[in-house]
């Protein structure tokens, strides 16, 4: 019998993409509603990246601007604690000639959920990790969580509860992207998706991997919700939950540069991971009889 070959999922990132094109393309020829006008991705991002060049990763560095996001008890704000280990994440990346890192956003500035995502569609980036700090009711919920997209419901009370918070985050503009927002809730091709949800999953598992050791877990396996920052039809997204800010001890951490160079170099080194992964497995599928 004939030996069946694995597709090796970052070589036909592109594919997805223009897979992705030619269904928007395909949605506002024939008058399907629910797009919004001005999200649909550039076809002139669809260009495939030449085969062993260098992979693109996208940070996201939660809220900012008139958003705050989660706030400590003394105070602390998410926004600029996941803005610093963002950075960290970016500089930790920089020692890796073959990984290039770009920031949905470099200062406190607010940037709504969608222009996160087409952000990551426009760099071409082969990864997309959203970095938060929790918030809860309780101030004894601890830990640090790794999320995937989920389009079957949430995998817990606790991850359906983060989503519908995260995914409140453009509220604060007084529903000003809203129809923009609703692109992230319709482009959900499930061929592609399902193909970009396992790779997701594969991330984090990477990223849980290495943030054990360093932090305590909230989940010890990668959750599933429908964030809206997350639903990107052909890139591997994740969100990564460092700490709960609304816990004291963790408030406190979150805010020391040892925990934060910590926290980043578990992030960094998972990410740098999940690409040896699937580098090796491009090598071993490009060695395979008939290629």
């Amino acid at each position: 019998m004939k030996k069946v070959k694995r597709a090796a999922p970052l070589n036909i990132m592109q594919t997805r993409r223009q897979m992705l094109l030619s269904c928007l393309a395909l949605a506002s020829l024939t008058g399907r509603a629910g797009f919004a006008a001005g999200a649909l991705i550039p076809a002139s991002q669809g260009a495939a990246r030449p085969r062993g060049g260098a992979h693109c990763v996208m940070i996201d560095p939660g809220h900012g601007g008139i958003d705050p996001g989660a706030i400590g008890h003394q105070g602390a704000k998410e926004k600029h604690v996941v803005l610093a280990i963002a950075n960290k994440v970016r500089a930790n990346l920089a020692q890796y000639s073959h990984i290039q890192t770009r920031l949905t956003r470099e200062q406190d500035e607010f940037i709504p959920l969608y222009r996160r995502v087409e952000l990551a569609h426009e760099h071409q980036a082969d990864l997309f990790v959203s970095i938060h700090a929790d918030g809860f009711t309780s101030p004894s919920a601890a830990g640090a969580s790794v999320f995937a997209l989920s389009n079957r419901g949430a995998s817990s009370a606790m991850a359906g509860y983060l989503s519908q918070k995260e995914n409140a985050a453009d509220d604060v503009a007084g529903g000003k992207y809203r129809q923009q927002d609703n692109y992230l809730q319709q482009v959900l091709f499930d061929l592609v998706q399902t193909d970009t949800i396992k790779n997701s999953l594969t991330l984090g598992r990477h990223l849980l991997n290495h943030i054990r050791p360093v932090h305590q877990l909230h989940s010890q396996h990668t959750e599933q919700a429908a964030f809206a920052v997350l639903k990107s039809a052909s890139i591997p997204s994740v969100l990564v939950e460092t700490s709960f800010i609304t816990n004291h001890q963790e408030e406190q951490l979150l805010e020391t540069a040892k925990f934060q160079d910590q926290i980043a170099l578990a992030i960094s080194s998972g990410i740098v991971d999940f690409f040896a992964y699937f580098d090796a497995h491009e090598r071993h599928a490009g060695a395979a009889p008939g290629r």
